[in-house]
């Protein structure tokens, strides 16, 4: 249906007959404006129309009924004398004579007969009188036969010729076989008859001839040979072999399918039925009648009966060059069609190809803004969460200033005077402070965290600890001299890390230091 003549507008049909359409051009492949003329013609019947694609379509029995009905009643006879008919010729209008159809060529099937097999045990005991019997009278009439044959020709039994022959000319016991094991049959007892072949005999049945002939636009000839006739042998050697027509027929310029056949055989006794014919040897030329169908297959040309080289030869060229221009004009239109359904069908893989770049293209833009959409969600949720973060680092940091010991009097003996060098994110500076020796290094940690909000003293009493929150400081403490970093531990006091006093540094470190810090103690 991808084919289908721009001309024509499906629309116009139904449902059911464009289904029928599709169902008839699966089969046939034959185009839109010829196959629905013949889906009309066959009451949109796809069996029927099928049938005639590949049988021929033969007269429209109904359609000339018809005809006949709406043609209304025949005219009164005509009775004039000499007087008015000669008055009367020179003024009546001519009319052209209807040019003759041709013979419908029909697809002949062979049907090979089925043969009931009795069980074994059964035939045995059957055949057992017969087999015997005929295996006695088998021995004796060969021994006479064999006695017989060495009387001289003149002398010798017809009879005894005929039971010598076998092959070609053998009718007892030919045994129907399918269509291409019967053309090789055929072409193996030809060659035996008459030397090897040099004409090109089709290999396969006669309706399988008749359908390549039909596909290809070539001229279908039919031998048809009747090994038992006076003229056989004479025909086939002067005639069918000689070089003129085996040169003829193996041109291929003349586009010519040969098919020969033996009437002994089943399917060439049933083409010879169904082709009328009456006389042998026959031959008939076969092709694709346009005019009068666009898929019948007429026969354009008979030939029976002995007949020379040249004879055969210009009767064939003359049928020929009256159905050639209309294979010609055939020819080129199945080729323009073929061009056109190349050219559509190049374009459709264009087409399919643009359509499946735009596909990709379209997935490549929903994917990227997907990515892009999945990146702004990821950086939002960042956000918000560094954000809550912040939020919470803040809480702790106001509710931990609140927690922070007061920095103890001079008269305390166990008190740790320390000198901070506090980071540029604490303001800088250098500050002095007394801790109490008791204190844990997390409680340094947390003053030096705090610094800001105890110097300027906003300290409010209603925050609390926020909850599922642990605080990570962003800086170490370390000793100078000799180098020592104080991890933010709670059971190890200041006392125990830096005796009465000592000087310290605060160092700003970035997340991977505080990652490694924190693999380093895992």
């Amino acid at each position: 249906m991808a084919d289908t003549d721009s001309n024509f507008d499906l629309s116009q049909l139904t449902q059911d007959q464009q289904q029928a359409l599709q169902q008839y051009t699966d089969v046939t492949s034959q185009d839109i404006k010829d196959a629905v003329p013949l889906l009309e013609r066959s009451q949109w019947n796809v069996q029927i129309a099928i049938a005639k694609f590949f049988d021929g379509e033969g007269p429209d029995l109904v359609a000339e009924a018809q005809a006949a009905q709406n043609a209304g009643p025949r005219p009164s006879a005509r009775h004039e004398n000499l007087h008015e008919t000669f008055f009367t010729d020179a003024d009546a209008p001519r009319v052209r004579a209807r040019s003759p159809r041709t013979d419908l060529a029909p697809r002949v099937v062979p049907q090979v007969p089925s043969v009931y097999h009795f069980p074994f045990f059964f035939s045995a005991l059957l055949n057992i009188p017969f087999r015997a019997g005929s295996w006695v009278f088998g021995r004796v009439s060969r021994l006479i036969f064999f006695v017989l044959s060495f009387l001289p020709p003149p002398f010798r039994p017809r009879t005894v010729v005929s039971s010598f022959q076998r092959g070609w000319r053998n009718s007892n016991g030919r045994r129907p076989l399918l269509p291409k094991e019967t053309a090789e049959r055929f072409k193996r007892e030809f060659e035996e008859e008459y030397g090897a072949a040099s004409l090109p005999f089709f290999d396969g049945g006669h309706a399988q001839a008749l359908d390549t002939a039909k596909k290809d636009l070539k001229f279908l000839l039919t031998v048809l040979i009747s090994p038992e006739h006076d003229d056989t042998d004479r025909f086939v050697r002067d005639t069918l072999l000689s070089p003129q027509v085996v040169n003829f027929v193996n041109d291929a310029s003349n586009n010519i399918i040969i098919w020969g056949g033996n009437v002994l055989d089943s399917e060439a006794y049933q083409v010879a039925s169904e082709y009328m014919c009456t006389k042998y040897p026959f031959s008939c030329l076969i092709c694709l009648t346009p005019k009068e169908g666009s898929t019948r297959m007429g026969v354009i040309k008979r030939m029976a009966g002995p007949i020379s080289p040249d004879t055969y030869i210009s009767s064939i060229q003359k049928a020929m060059e009256n159905y050639a221009p209309e294979l010609d004009n055939v020819r080129a239109e199945r080729a323009a069609q073929e061009l056109t359904r190349n050219l559509r069908s190049q374009q459709d893989s264009a087409y399919e190809r643009s359509l499946a770049l735009d596909r990709e293209r379209a997935r490549q833009r929903k994917e990227a803004a997907a990515a892009a959409a999945a990146a702004e969600k990821r950086a939002r949720a960042a956000e918000e969460a560094a954000a809550r973060l912040d939020q919470l680092r803040e809480q702790w940091r106001k509710w931990r200033a609140r927690t922070i010991s007061p920095e103890p009097d001079a008269t305390v003996k166990n008190a740790v005077r320390l000198a901070l060098n506090m980071p540029a994110s604490a303001g800088g500076g250098r500050v002095i402070r007394r801790f109490d020796g008791a204190a844990s290094i997390e409680d340094l940690y947390a003053f030096v965290e705090c610094y800001n909000l105890l110097q300027d003293g906003d300290l409010a009493e209603d925050v609390g600890k926020p909850e599922d929150y642990e605080h990570k400081y962003q800086f170490q403490i370390a000793q100078v001299l000799p180098r020592e970093t104080f991890a933010p531990s709670t059971t190890v006091t200041i006392g125990e890390k830096m005796g009465r006093g000592g000087s310290l540094v605060v160092e700003d470190i970035s997340p991977e230091d505080d990652e490694d810090v924190d693999n380093g103690e895992s």
